[in-house]
């Protein structure tokens, strides 16, 4: 985050900055009851994400970016990084927690490499629909403890949620049954969800950076890849594959998280522009991803994409046997959490 004093000149930022970066904190930035108007100051706020400037993730960061100049009347802007520009969402959490970072993007079940519990809620077929994770996440103790963990333990504050797809599966020939799966080389992020969602369907999973993606399915390198439909569009993947399967093993979720230490600068008037900004940017996340959904089968068919949909049942059961290793890796409260997380679709 810069801060700078309104007419100050760029001595005055080198300086705050490099307090910052020495752990100090200025009179100035440590009073949080002082609004920012009062003192003259403003704040810049930098933003990572992995998508790149055509994704839907990037233009409900422009939604938060223009809300928060305009109702802070330019007392707190937002710069956007996107494209992996500042490394995949991991690092960027990483920076988060040490506030070289101000926002990013994670799915709630991505904490679960800080608390292994938050990893139930990555779990194939385990989500039936955002609607069940946004209860799970903020109207359940489990959610309610995972989020305060979060701030206190790791310094990184979940604001808010939005609707960020539902994976599926493209691939160079069509997958109709479980059957299907078998041997395909399947390109999924390093995280061990999606790593067993393709290893348990009879794949092989190949981890591969994001960017890297398009060339290796161009090349043949990989045979497919899983993402949602937005994400398949954004990224172009639909040129160069033929089929597009309905797998929905995963409802993604997005959550908008803050640096702690972020957070704790800025004033509270600030705090609340963005807070409530970010309130406005997931309910326009949510909608552009709903709206492209319901658009783009339609559209993939006419681009000579061939779509299929399999029975899931056989899916599900086969996904199911990896389930006991994380039960194993949380400990003995695990299969209590997962009843308060499928209790909470009821």
């Amino acid at each position: 985050m810069v801060i700078a004093a309104c007419g100050g000149n760029d001595e005055d930022s080198s300086s705050a900055n490099e307090g910052e970066a020495n752990g100090e904190e200025s009179s100035e930035s440590s009073d949080n009851g002082e609004s920012s108007e009062a003192s003259g100051e403003t704040y810049e706020l930098e933003f990572g994400m992995q998508p790149n400037t055509q994704a839907n993730e990037y233009k409900a960061a422009e939604f938060l970016a223009d809300y928060v100049e305009k109702e802070s009347d330019g007392r707190l802007t937002v710069t956007i990084f996107p494209d992996a520009q500042l490394g995949n969402d991991l690092s960027m959490l990483g920076q988060l927690q040490d506030g070289t970072l101000d926002i990013t993007l994670a799915e709630m079940g991505r904490f679960g490499e800080w608390i292994p519990r938050a990893e139930l809620l990555a779990m194939p077929y385990v989500i039936q629909d955002f609607d069940h994770i946004k209860n799970v996440v903020y109207n359940t103790e489990f959610g309610e403890d995972l989020r305060a963990e979060l701030v206190e333990e790791h310094g990184m504050r979940v604001i808010d949620s939005a609707y960020n797809g539902t994976r599926v599966t493209s691939s160079n020939s069509p997958i109709e049954e479980l059957a299907d799966m078998e041997g395909m080389s399947l390109r999924v992020p390093e995280a061990q969800t999606l790593l067993d969602y393709a290893k348990y369907t009879g794949a092989n999973p190949t981890p591969m950076a994001f960017g890297e993606v398009y060339l290796a399915l161009q090349t043949g390198q990989v045979d497919g890849q899983e993402n949602p439909l937005p994400t398949i569009e954004a990224q172009s993947f639909h040129e160069v594959q033929d089929y597009i399967a309905l797998t929905n093993h995963v409802v993604n979720d997005n959550t908008y998280v803050v640096s702690e230490k972020t957070y704790q600068e800025l004033p509270e008037d600030l705090r609340k522009i963005l807070e409530e900004g970010i309130d406005a940017a997931t309910d326009h996340h949510t909608e552009l991803f709903q709206t492209q959904e319901e658009e783009l089968i339609s559209f993939f068919e006419e681009e000579g994409v061939t779509i299929t949909e399999p029975n899931l049942d056989e899916f599900r059961e086969a996904v199911s046997e990896a389930y006991p290793n994380y039960y194993e890796d949380i400990g003995e409260d695990a299969e209590k959490y997962m009843e308060v997380i499928q209790g909470a679709a009821e």
